[in-house]
């Protein structure tokens, strides 16, 4: 009854709370996200403010499935508001799992790369330091104090390497499935990035590289899928 008597009074139940959280695009946003991060070759942008904000929701999601419980409210309908939680924070953990993993795979390029690290939130910068602290001193001690001083750097084969090749960098020239949000004419998504300028349709799914659709996937016209 009492749900039912708010909506005519005026009153904001927790029912109407719930309905008016999920209302919001968040949800979509975070699986967004999520699908975009784990299809990337390369970490993308921290998403500070929706992570922040499905923390938020997760929380009062549970507060208001444990007023339910105690009102007495069905338990089928309290099985279904669950279920919900327990989606948002699968695609939550997940997203922020995945980007972990990037971080050790890739975290010697991520640190000398002033662009990737400046993607990283603070919990993960401090994660990467921790991480390549601990990694110098594993080949330290198992591996480049047992070799000659010329063989001895963690970033390159010996000293006359012009390069940071024993650093994992990303493949950027990976082929990526994705879709356009919106109707996107004469790109240029070819190599020399003048010729077979391409013409992508709003839903329409495409395999590119991902180098090519880079600036697109960062400004948020391109979804990967």
């Amino acid at each position: 009854m009492e749900s039912g008597s708010d909506k005519g009074t005026g009153g904001f139940s927790a029912m109407d709370e719930y309905e008016t959280l999920i209302s919001t695009t968040d949800a979509d946003l975070l699986k967004r996200s999520w699908r975009n991060e784990k299809a990337a070759p390369e970490i993308l942008q921290f998403e500070s403010s929706l992570v922040q904000r499905s923390r938020e929701q997760i929380q009062l999601m549970e507060e208001t499935v444990g007023e339910f419980m105690q009102n007495g409210e069905d338990p089928l309908t309290v099985s279904l508001y669950q279920m919900d939680i327990d989606r948002t924070v699968f695609l939550l953990r997940s997203y922020l799992r995945t980007r972990l993993q990037k971080i050790e795979k890739f975290m010697f390029h991520i640190q000398k790369t002033a662009g990737l690290w400046s993607r990283l939130s603070r919990q993960e910068q401090k994660f990467a330091k921790r991480s390549i602290e601990d990694m110098k001193k594993h080949l330290e001690q198992s591996v480049l104090s047992k070799l000659p001083d010329r063989y001895k750097s963690h970033l390159k084969q010996s000293v006359i390497s012009e390069e940071d090749d024993m650093v994992t960098e990303p493949k950027l020239d990976s082929f990526v499935i994705c879709r356009s949000r919106k109707f996107l004419g004469g790109l240029p998504v070819d190599d020399s990035g003048e010729e077979n300028p391409l013409d992508m349709y709003a839903g329409d799914i495409y395999a590119l590289r991902y180098k090519s659709i880079k600036p697109l996937i960062e400004s948020g016209q391109l979804d990967l899928v």
